[in-house]
């Protein structure tokens, strides 16, 4: 029979990343900023197709 219903626990975060402990890179970008980017370039490639034609 099973001592006292004890059951082994699996070790702490089973082998996953966190996220404070990752490589720091130099080099970081808001959110906001990624997606200000993305619609001025998006934005720069309407305005070349219309004006190129």
């Amino acid at each position: 029979m099973a001592k006292d219903n004890q059951m082994s626990m699996p070790g702490v975060f089973g082998g996953l990343m966190r996220y404070n402990e990752e490589y720091k890179s130099k080099i970081m970008f808001k959110p906001a900023h990624v997606i200000a980017a993305i619609i001025v370039f998006a934005l720069l490639a309407i305005a070349l197709n219309l004006f190129t034609r």
